[in-house]
């Protein structure tokens, strides 16, 4: 059986027809990926056809823009009318006031302005209460002012958008049906991708190292990589549990916690914060910034005034790197052009590892996924629910020696990336005894090793602390080892 029939045969109804070669009908839309084949999810027939008309109505009726705010705003209040669209919502329950308000991000719609009557939280209190919003669609009307209280945008109903029930169980189970390298086009073909574009398998896995902020909580990765490799596409599109920050002005208030509103930033309502095009990011207080970004990487807890708050966010830093200064060894300063906050060893050690950009080829119309694949939506769901399962990290701690010696801080880095790994290429691994040795070793540790390597060796070029430094070689117990012959026939 080939690898499509298994994929269809394994996930049924979560494998759907892609073709992004029609690319131009799909940005007309402007859709995040998940969106999209939540949406393809409903269209399509069996055989992946769908129409495109009735597609575009639907997108055009129930997934406004942001620039449609403005004229939706006026049904509701002017207009006495109830609207119904796809979106984002959050919600804050008002203690002083005991009521619930909703927020949404992507219309700018915020706390002060809405309300959520009684009758409707006690239906949609299950759907809505979950870390960083909820998508689904949502009904909004309008309740006049009255006396002294202000006129507020009312959420009459909510639908949740992800249909279904997200079974990690199986997920894990179907991974057996393939091999590795039959996994490595799956995971591929989800997140937008054609395997066959690709002129190799590293090409393929460092692809792939992108999502490991997407399964590993609290997993801190730079990317420097040239323009066209597709990084604000991958980070800004597939999951909805992340945030992408292109550019512009970043202040604590925004990332951890801003004390006029009294509430959390990015960092506490996302798997991961991506701070893309570093080069272009202004930095309110430098010093300020650094210190926030020092303590919550190291524990995972942040302090802005008197309000102390944990979030498992991981920070990830993407910045375009000009050819001239890439090196392959790590051996040139990749840090020269980015801004002087990221130019400090105290603040660059804390993360984990260096992605090598320029191993992923640049987006060409070859590498689009064009057939059938596993559903974007469905994938990022899993993603994130791989987060909090802990046994991989057991596994991990069970079948690895650590030298006496070795840095604690680089051990947990290569710790952490080997995990994100194993989660990723082996999800069907749920025991020590279950661990394919060799495999292992070269697809996950290996790589987790080299990763960190990268990091420090451009600590010793800003820090002459840490020139000439290694990682602590890790390795895998003798009873954990198997016959590298494996790798031959992955």
């Amino acid at each position: 059986m080939d690898t499509v029939a298994k994929l269809r045969d394994n996930f049924e109804e979560m494998a759907l027809y892609k073709d992004l070669k029609e690319s131009a009908f799909f940005s007309s839309l402007g859709l995040p990926s998940f969106m999209r084949d939540w949406l393809l999810q409903r269209f399509e027939d069996s055989e992946g056809n769908f129409d495109k008309e009735e597609f575009r109505e639907f997108v055009r009726t129930h997934v406004p823009r942001r620039s449609d705010w403005e004229a939706l705003k006026a049904q509701v209040v002017l207009e006495n009318k109830e609207v119904r669209f796809l979106t984002k919502i959050e919600t804050n329950i008002d203690i002083n006031r005991g009521q619930v308000n909703f927020a949404l991000p992507e219309f700018g719609l915020g706390f002060r302005e809405t309300l959520i009557e009684q009758y409707v939280w006690d239906e949609v209190a299950h759907d809505l209460t979950k870390e960083g919003g909820a998508w689904g669609i949502v009904e909004l009307g309008y309740q006049p002012a009255q006396d002294r209280d202000p006129g507020k945008i009312l959420l009459r109903s909510f639908k949740n958008f992800c249909p279904y029930r997200v079974e990690l169980d199986y997920f894990q189970e179907a991974r057996e049906d393939f091999s590795l390298e039959e996994w490595v086009d799956i995971l591929l073909g989800a997140i937008d991708y054609n395997p066959e574009g690709y002129l190799n398998l590293e090409e393929k896995l460092t692809m792939l190292t992108r999502l490991l902020p997407f399964v590993e909580k609290r997993l801190n990765l730079i990317e420097l990589a040239p323009k066209g490799t597709g990084k604000s596409y991958l980070f800004g599109q597939i999951s909805r549990f992340g945030w992408l920050s292109s550019g512009g002005k970043m202040t604590r208030a925004k990332m951890f916690y801003d004390m006029n509103t009294k509430r959390e930033g990015l960092i506490s309502g996302h798997d991961f914060v991506v701070l893309d095009e570093v080069q272009t990011i202004a930095f309110s207080d430098v010093d300020e910034m650094r210190a926030a970004l020092k303590g919550y990487m190291e524990s995972g807890q942040f302090t802005v005034g008197n309000y102390h708050g944990r979030s498992e966010a991981g920070v990830v830093l993407c910045g375009n790197l000009r050819k001239e200064i890439m090196d392959q060894d790590g051996q040139a300063n990749m840090f020269q052009e980015v801004p002087p906050i990221f130019q400090e060893s105290a603040l660059i050690e804390r993360f984990h590892g260096f992605i090598k950009g320029w191993n992923i080829p640049r987006i060409r119309e070859n590498i689009k996924v064009s057939g059938w694949a596993l559903n974007s939506e469905y994938f990022c769901s899993i993603m994130h629910e791989l987060r909090s399962d802990t046994a991989y990290r057991a596994v991990v701690d069970e079948i690895l020696e650590v030298p006496a010696t070795a840095d604690t801080r680089d051990t947990e880095a290569i710790k952490r990336i080997a995990t994100a790994y194993l989660k990723l290429l082996f999800p069907h691994v749920r025991r020590a005894n279950q661990v394919p040795g060799e495999l292992f070793r070269h697809y996950c540790l290996e790589r987790a090793m080299e990763m960190r390597q990268t990091i420090v060796t451009q600590l010793g070029l800003l820090d002459n602390e840490y020139r000439g430094k290694r990682v602590p070689a890790l390795e895998l117990k003798p009873q954990f080892r198997s016959s590298k012959e494996l790798i031959s026939n992955f």
